[in-house]
């Protein structure tokens, strides 16, 4: 009786496939410059709101534009709910990818990333509501604390977790992406009123287009520019967050390959459309959004408000916490066990790094407390205390166990042959050794009957043709 083979358990944070961990190394790249940029835009920021305060005030609240069209908005303003159209239209181009060809796109793989990113959400907004409770302070602010900055976190690894291995970046990669996805829903849930449906009906009309033109085959940025920026108008006019034009038209991007392509339209777009995200888009967000007092008496209101309080402890316990919790509870309720050759302090550092919450942060801060200016600064206030403070402990823990992986990298990365595919994707899977198996069985089994048919040929038996 042959004994039947038992089934084998899914691997949390294993070595990626080689397309998969190319296109992340590529991504890294592209995000690790955009974050150096956002802190070099924020530190600008900081100095000329606190030396030149007039000036900066009077420059983010200069308004222009069509008062006809409803878009006769300050710079600060621009920014926030155009500029940062773009960076959200990146990241509905990531996602739509994760769930057609990435991490996202089998159930068993999704469950890491959405559990770790629903609890790292969920954390940080109940310690906000409780620290808001006990303070007697506004509950309007819980989302703040509840969103990564993926720019940033993935400056902070690339810098620190130089030796790091791929899979816990992809994982960073993947969990900033679906804490965008509810983010945006968050938007448009909870910060979304008087809808206006007429404006809305035709941002929609102006979606189905898209869509309709992407499945046609038309190429052109001459109609698909104009097109996204009458979508974004009518959304902004329509009530909702101008941002989520954005992340709809990422997602509705064709992401599959036709006869003659070379390259998908989402990733073309993608190609050319993050580095002015990256560039530009986001450092200009961060310029007109993190100017606030950083003098002694400011920071030290932080600690004494319970709702600035509450979103600094949101981002550094809550974070945390969500993040380690959701992956401890995938490994504990599911098949799934950690990559053996990773050790939860692994997990923790990177809980700890996604409790950077830049961009979007600021962006829900402004949308929290719009009735109430001087809280908002406060609020961006402790949204960057807590972000340096979580990167700060993430630097520490990452760095210690950056050289418990140097050696483990360079065995990742060595290419003895010198084809460009590292020897580990040739000799060292698991599904590389089985296949070799079947093969040399089907060889074994396949000389043995050879032999035998040939013995009984020179018996002068029955062949068995």
């Amino acid at each position: 009786m042959t004994e039947q083979p038992r089934r084998r358990s899914s691997i949390l944070l294993g070595r990626l496939p080689l397309p998969e961990r190319n296109f992340i190394a590529d991504a890294l790249r592209a995000e690790t410059v955009g974050g150096v940029l956002l802190l070099i835009a924020a530190v600008i920021a900081l100095i000329w709101a606190n030396t030149m305060h007039h000036s900066y005030d009077a420059t983010a609240h200069f308004h222009f534009g069509p008062s006809a069209l409803g878009l006769h908005l300050s710079v600060a303003h621009w920014s926030a709910d155009g500029l940062l159209a773009v960076f959200f239209f990146v990241a509905g181009i990531e996602l739509k990818r994760e769930l057609v060809a990435g991490e996202l796109r089998e159930p068993a793989k999704a469950v890491l990333p959405v559990v770790a990113a629903l609890c790292g959400m969920a954390a940080p907004a109940l310690v906000y509501t409780a620290v808001a409770a006990a303070g007697g302070g506004s509950f309007k602010g819980w989302a703040v604390p509840t969103a990564t900055d993926i720019a940033f976190a993935l400056a902070v690894l690339a810098v620190l977790g130089t030796a790091l291995p791929s899979s816990l970046r992809a994982f960073l990669l993947t969990l900033a992406v679906v804490d965008d996805l509810f983010a945006i829903l968050i938007i448009a849930v909870f910060f979304t009123s008087g809808i206006d449906y007429v404006a809305l009906a035709g941002a929609a009309a102006c979606l189905v287009l898209f869509w309709l033109l992407q499945r046609g085959g038309v190429r052109g940025w001459y109609v698909y520019v104009p097109l996204a920026l009458v979508t974004w108008a009518l959304m902004y006019n329509s009530g909702v967050h101008a941002t989520i034009s954005g992340v709809a038209m990422g997602l509705l991007l064709r992401c599959d390959r036709r006869e003659g392509e070379e390259h998908p339209p989402a990733e073309r777009v993608e190609h050319l459309v993050r580095p002015f995200s990256a560039g530009l888009a986001v450092p200009l967000f961060a310029l007109f959004a993190a100017g606030v007092s950083v003098s002694g008496g400011a920071l030290g209101d932080v600690f004494r408000r319970p709702e600035t309080l509450g979103i600094v402890l949101g981002l550094v316990c809550g974070k945390a916490i969500g993040v380690f919790g959701g992956t401890w509870l995938a490994v504990r309720f599911t098949r799934a066990e950690l990559n053996p050759e990773l050790r939860w302090p692994d997990v923790f550092a990177l809980a700890t790094l996604s409790g950077i919450g830049f961009t979007v942060s600021l962006l829900i801060d402004e949308l929290a407390f719009t009735d109430r200016p001087q809280l908002a600064d406060e609020a961006k206030a402790a949204v960057l205390l807590g972000s340096v403070t979580a990167a700060v402990l993430a630097a520490i823990l990452l760095k210690a166990r950056n050289n418990r992986y140097r050696r483990l990298t360079a065995d990742e990365e060595r290419d003895d042959t010198g084809d460009g595919v590292p020897d580990v994707y040739e000799q060292d899977q698991p599904a590389y050794h089985v296949r070799m198996a079947e093969i040399l069985e089907r060889q074994a089994a396949e000389h043995r009957r050879l032999a035998a048919l040939a013995r009984r040929r020179q018996a002068g038996g029955p062949d068995g043709t």
